[in-house]
């Protein structure tokens, strides 16, 4: 049969994607054939489209917000720095295990800052505030602190011997555990302070002067005349922390006509 025309014989579609069918018919002109492909655009194609230009916006969006926010943050930890902590009211500087021996910082505002096992040896601190600052375990031997204000600070464990604590003022401030032989404390006030029994007990024996700040007598916020609200030490030394009225003499050292100052 002779063909004179174009014979169209649909044979089969073929699914070349998951947005697009592909069509193919033979055409059968004398001797030769042709695949015509018919691409359709389908609708999910068109809702993939629809969500990667809302992803990308919302992306753009993200990208422009946290570079802002970087920019305000470095602003905001740069004025903090300068003007020594947030708002003004505290440094918040950290200076935990730094070496600051021989160092002067006088007048200078160290509120709530951190220096943990700092090296302050025979460095000048005199006349600065620490009130609420962290200085745990750190070594302090002959550092001045003279009329610095130390109180509500954290002073565990830490070395101050023969530091100058010449008018300081240790209101509230905890040295439990802490080393203070030889240190001069002519005019200090620790009021409400929380020491070792032990360790107040030396201070006693010299403590003298009264604080130009608070007016509180050095000997007074001691304890050492035995008032009983705040002579007996502090939870660090078990033993004495609480112990009968009769066990302590007028300064509040152990009584040995008691028999109990050596209790084991």
């Amino acid at each position: 049969m002779a063909l004179n025309s174009i014979s169209l014989l649909p044979i089969k579609s073929i699914n070349i994607s998951s947005s697009s069918t592909c069509y193919y018919k033979v055409f059968i002109p004398q001797k030769s054939s042709k695949i015509v492909c018919q691409m359709e655009k389908s609708n999910s194609n068109r809702e993939i489209k629809k969500w990667k230009a809302i992803v990308s916006t919302a992306l753009a969006a993200a990208v422009i917000t946290f570079s802002s926010n970087m920019s305000a943050m470095a602003d905001l930890n740069k004025f903090e720095a300068e003007t020594r902590g947030e708002f003004g009211i505290g440094s918040a500087a950290q200076f935990g295990s730094a070496d600051l021996k021989k160092t002067v910082h006088t007048n200078e505002n160290f509120r709530r800052a951190n220096f943990t096992s700092a090296d302050m040896r025979e460095s000048d601190f005199s006349g600065s505030t620490f009130n609420g600052a962290y200085l745990e375990k750190a070594v302090a031997y002959k550092a001045n602190f003279s009329g610095a204000d130390l109180s509500d600070t954290l002073m565990d464990r830490m070395v101050l011997n023969e530091a100058n604590l010449t008018n300081a003022v240790l209101v509230r401030s905890v040295l439990t555990r802490s080393d203070l032989g030889g240190a001069i404390i002519e005019g200090a006030d620790f009021s409400d302070a929380v020491i070792d029994l032990l360790q107040k007990q030396a201070l006693c024996k010299y403590a003298s002067g009264t604080n130009p700040v608070t007016g509180v007598s050095t000997r007074k916020s001691l304890g050492c005349g035995n008032s009983r609200r705040n002579a007996y030490g502090s939870p660090s030394s078990p033993l004495l922390s609480a112990p009968p009225q009769q066990l302590l003499d007028r300064d509040g050292f152990c009584d040995p006509a008691t028999g109990l100052c050596e209790a084991s």
